[in-house]
């Protein structure tokens, strides 16, 4: 008997292959055995989702800095770790380091989303598509088909964004076509700590508006320290967490989300003077182990919008509040 489990996907094709030469004797018996097979694939590739993830590593400052993408979540970031420490939440499909997408002031209720949808909760599925996936040295590329937040009629009753005459899912499909080509390389412009996020969506239809979430990280709630950091002067200055300035927690210039003794801390930057940065907390859910969580995101929004490709990058920086700002600062001051 075949140990399905322990093959990988290239594997199970070719015992496939054998088992209908070796097998396939009549019609009856033919149909038979593909039935068999296709649940052993089924079951394999369920495996295959749950447990392969793409990882890069690099040494910064004697220790290693790792990232990885994996299939539960269709190659969005669902860790990063570096001296020990986790800097990323990935409770659920809604927060990982990720992109998303909303179109016409339709908030959630038009949002592709990295990750997967609202209804893939925390389980090992996700419903957008990872196309490809290549992990190699220092650089990280993926390509995901973006499920919409909502399946399609999902009510939505606090109303959809700013349009609140809406109050269901405006998507009719799963998936649209919303689709984001990305590429992360460790030590980015020379700088061991940088982390270089650049991405391409694809847009398959017009838009009145765009917003772009081109990178949020959703981290643990222990980074409750807000920074804004200034690229004119290298200074850094306290932020609070936007809820007693705009609904939006955005504002333009960098930020930095660290641990109060500011040991370990993570900041982001944008060459694009158009990019507004966001910060925000959610620490009000004692009763559920890991749901609490602190995020930044780095945002770009546009008018207008026709069917092509649309690209930018973000920077991050990861390591002590000083080492961040001094690799923010260097970044600024290169403009790689």
């Amino acid at each position: 008997m075949i140990s399905w489990y322990s093959l990988t996907v290239p594997d199970v094709l070719d015992e496939i292959q054998s088992e209908l030469f070796i097998n396939c004797m009549n019609a009856l018996h033919c149909g038979q055995l593909r039935q068999y097979l296709s649940v052993l694939i089924l079951a394999h590739l369920a495996l295959y989702a749950k447990t392969v993830d793409y990882s890069i590593t690099r040494a910064v400052f004697g220790s290693p800095l790792r990232l990885t993408a994996s299939h539960r979540t269709a190659g969005a970031v669902s860790s990063l770790t570096f001296r020990g420490v986790e800097f990323i939440n990935s409770f659920d499909h809604g927060r990982e380091l990720q992109s998303a997408l909303s179109f016409d002031g339709l908030g959630e209720c038009y949002n592709p989303t990295e990750a997967g949808s609202n209804p893939d909760d925390r389980g090992d599925a996700t419903s957008s598509r990872l196309l490809s996936a290549q992990a190699r040295g220092s650089r990280l590329t993926t390509v995901t088909d973006m499920a919409f937040w909502l399946r399609p009629g999902q009510p939505y009753p606090q109303g959809c964004g700013g349009r609140h005459e809406f109050t269901t899912a405006q998507n009719t499909t799963l998936t649209g076509g919303y689709q984001i080509r990305k590429h992360i390389t460790l030590g980015a412009a020379g700088i061991p700590n940088a982390i270089e996020y650049a991405a391409t969506f694809t847009i398959p239809n017009p838009h009145r508006s765009a917003t772009y979430e081109f990178a949020t990280a959703y981290m643990p709630p222990e980074f409750t320290a807000l920074f804004t950091f200034d690229p004119a002067t290298g200074k850094l200055a306290p932020l609070s967490d936007g809820r007693d300035e705009h609904a939006a927690g955005e504002q333009p210039l960098p930020v930095i989300l660290a641990t109060p003794d500011r040991t370990s801390a993570m900041g982001v930057w944008s060459p694009d003077p158009k990019a507004s940065y966001g910060r925000f907390r959610f620490l009000n859910n004692p009763r559920l182990p890991g749901w609490n969580t602190v995020k930044w995101n780095c945002v770009f929004r546009a008018k207008d919008v026709q069917p092509g490709q649309w690209s930018n990058r973000c920077f991050i920086a990861v390591g002590t509040v000083d080492e961040v700002v001094r690799a923010l600062s260097t970044l600024s001051a290169r403009r790689p």
